[in-house]
């Protein structure tokens, strides 16, 4: 422990600070979105189909790898020359979400919730374009040693970020209405924004685009291959490549799986909306904050791959923890140690997962490539679960949580076949940057 902490001091310490600052602003607007909106919405007596229609809001964090060779590789003229590639777009994109959810705290969903889903569906957009920008600034901002900690700080602040907009504008707009929370939220965003001010851009050899010559047409036929192919190709030419990617689906898979019927499983048994409430946001959030903090250190000190297969079979183990709450049924006690035991495993997965995503970057592509890399891992975590309420209604409460832990095998052998591939010395610290 004295060893990791020595890592966090000097100029380390002031990077994972401005990564923590960041990782804030990434989570802010998330829940002005989704949870957050749609308490807006039903307050203003929406209609309950219209409030459903909103979710389709979050479709740009699914697809944000699309655009995302634009902010890797796109300069931004009169901006990127002076402030540098990822500062200058970092600004661009805060200072105009900070606009957008003004905008949105402004319009009137009873009257026009046209104006408020198209205020909505901006703050989406540029949030999804903040968290490609911000990924990739914290990967390229931390040496490879540090990027287990910066993973578990990072996280800490979209936390915190996501708490903030969510609990926070809901006391905010009890105390002096909606768009009051709003302009506070937009006002949060400062946060952010000072953050990359004050932060250095970070060093990358190699990451801009050589002037193109020739025709128009040439240039952006030449700027295409560069910006959107290239990072593509330099992932499929990888070793192992289908092996790694097939992982990434499949790791967090019974994760997904079990947490997708957690809420059905606690009002099945009879637990109350406040209980299940009240729990969760206390026990669960210190979970998870102290899981990432786990979870970064056991990073440093055993390595990416180590950590993974650990926190893998470990998460085998906490999905189990709700056979036990099945068993046991209504029982506020069992339920504190299952949200506690899965929140702080989820925790320490997360941080070592987001670790390996960040090193198999080439930070050529960084931006490019993480955020083609989590989304793929998303899929794992929306796509593949969404069978979890059939197979509970087939196999019943006990047999399924028995398969959502198994289901987490093939990723951990898959795990183990890469580590088997990979030479020691990289398993110690796992995979290597390519630059």
């Amino acid at each position: 422990m004295t060893a990791w902490w020595s890592r966090l001091q000097g100029w380390r310490e002031r990077r994972l600070v401005a990564v923590l600052l960041m990782g804030f602003s990434s989570g802010l607007p998330l829940p002005l979105t989704v949870a957050t909106l749609s308490f807006w919405l039903a307050e203003a007596k929406v209609s309950l189909t219209t409030i459903g229609l909103f979710a389709l809001i979050g479709v740009p964090y699914s697809i944000k790898f699309i655009w995302s060779p634009l902010i890797d590789r796109l300069p931004l003229p009169g901006l990127t020359a002076s402030l540098g590639r990822r500062r200058s777009w970092a600004l661009a994109i805060q200072a105009l979400l900070a606009l957008a959810i003004l905008a949105l705290g402004a319009t009137d969903p009873a009257t026009r919730p046209f104006l408020t889903a198209l205020a909505a569906l901006s703050v989406a957009f540029l949030s999804a374009s903040q968290d490609i920008v911000i990924d990739a600034f914290r990967i390229e901002l931390l040496a490879v040693e540090d990027q287990g900690n910066g993973a578990a700080v990072t996280q800490w602040g979209y936390r915190l970020g996501m708490l903030a907009s969510s609990a926070g504008a809901l006391y905010a707009a009890e105390f002096g209405g909606w768009f009051f929370a709003f302009a506070l939220m937009a006002a949060l965003m400062g946060v952010g924004i000072v953050t990359v001010w004050l932060v250095e851009e970070p060093d990358v050899p190699g990451a801009t685009l050589a002037p193109l010559q020739g025709e128009w047409g040439e240039r952006v036929w030449r700027w295409l291959g560069e910006a959107v192919v290239a990072p593509f190709l330099d992932l499929i030419k990888r070793q192992d490549c289908l092996a790694i990617l097939l992982f990434i689906l499949f790791y967090k898979f019974g994760d997904a799986l079990a947490g997708r019927m957690a809420n059905p499983l606690y009002v099945e048994l009879g637990f109350s909306k406040s209980e299940v409430a009240s729990i969760s946001k206390l026990f669960g959030l210190v979970a998870t904050l102290a899981g990432l903090g786990a979870g970064g250190a056991l990073v440093y000190r055993i390595g990416i791959f180590r950590s993974l297969l650990l926190c893998g079979l470990l998460q085998i183990g906490s999905n189990l923890t709700y056979l036990l709450q099945y068993e046991v049924g209504h029982h506020l006690g069992v339920l504190t140690l299952t949200i506690f035991i899965e929140n702080f495993v989820g925790g320490m997965e997360s941080a070592a997962f987001v670790a390996y995503l960040s090193q198999l970057c080439n930070r050529s592509f960084t931006a490019t490539q993480y955020a083609l890399l989590s989304s793929l891992a998303s899929v794992g975590r929306t796509m593949l679960s969404a069978s979890a309420g059939d197979l509970v209604e087939r196999l019943g409460w006990e047999l399924f949580f028995v398969t959502a832990a198994t289901a987490a095998v093939p990723g951990l052998l898959l795990l183990v076949w890469l580590i088997h591939r990979t030479p020691a010395e990289t398993v110690r610290i796992g995979p290597a940057l390519r630059t």
